[in-house]
């Protein structure tokens, strides 16, 4: 009992860590960006960790049942994917940021004067919804150090205890990307008054998922060609 209890505390630890993963924060970073409270932020957290223990547990049935583990180019195409999804998310935001022009026009008082008025025009912002932030994590599920929790769970005795050790393991990742999203929200609503300021801690976070999911994609293009 003593020792499943430290692969149970194990795959929570885990969990926990793969949700700190620098492609996890970008991208979550990137979506929590365009909300405009810390609840909205956290659910979209909560929904990567839905998505991503969604993919875990399904893919995990199936290769315990089985016992085989993920063809390694299987896995390399999902990594690939994530990084064409954080190319996506950060031109996503960076063309919101774009959007964001300034105008200027003429406003009468009662008082017969008339004075000029600057505003910052917002067009049609990209809105992230809880199915988006899902999708994400079904993605990140199949993707990264999420494969090797597969293969510690396919070394189970039994199925039931390496579903059990998937599901603990989801669990602890659903927790480390809820702080992750709450704390991650912290600096753009605290910049939304100041628009300069604002835009560029966005820009910031757009250019950086940009650049992570074009290095990650350029490194596994690299490894499929030698």
């Amino acid at each position: 009992m003593g020792t499943w209890w430290m692969v149970a505390g194990l795959g929570l630890a885990l969990g926990v860590k793969h949700a700190l993963d620098a492609d996890h924060v970008v991208a979550v970073t990137a979506m929590v960006s365009e909300t405009k409270s810390i609840s909205r932020s956290s659910l979209l957290g909560v929904m990567w960790g839905l998505g991503h223990s969604v993919a875990l547990l399904a893919v995990g049935m199936v290769l315990l049942a089985f016992r085989v583990t993920m063809p390694a180019t299987l896995a390399m195409a999902f990594e690939y994917g994530v990084g064409l999804m954080l190319v996506t998310l950060g031109s996503n935001v960076l063309r919101t940021v774009w959007a964001e022009r300034f105008h200027i026009h003429a406003h009468d008082h009662a008082d017969g004067l008339r004075h000029l008025h600057l505003h910052a025009h917002h067009g049609n912002a990209t809105h992230y919804h809880a199915h988006r932030s899902f999708a994400v994590g079904l993605l990140h599920g199949l993707a990264g150090s999420a494969a090797l929790t597969l293969l510690v769970a396919a070394s189970a005795p039994t199925v039931v205890e390496g579903l059990l050790f998937i599901a603990i393991f989801c669990l602890g990742s659903v927790v480390g990307m809820l702080a992750v999203s709450s704390a991650m929200a912290v600096p753009f609503l605290v910049t939304r008054r100041l628009d300069a300021v604002h835009r560029s801690v966005k820009l910031l976070a757009g250019g950086l998922s940009v650049a992570l999911g074009l290095m990650i994609a350029g490194e596994l293009t690299a490894v499929a060609w030698r």
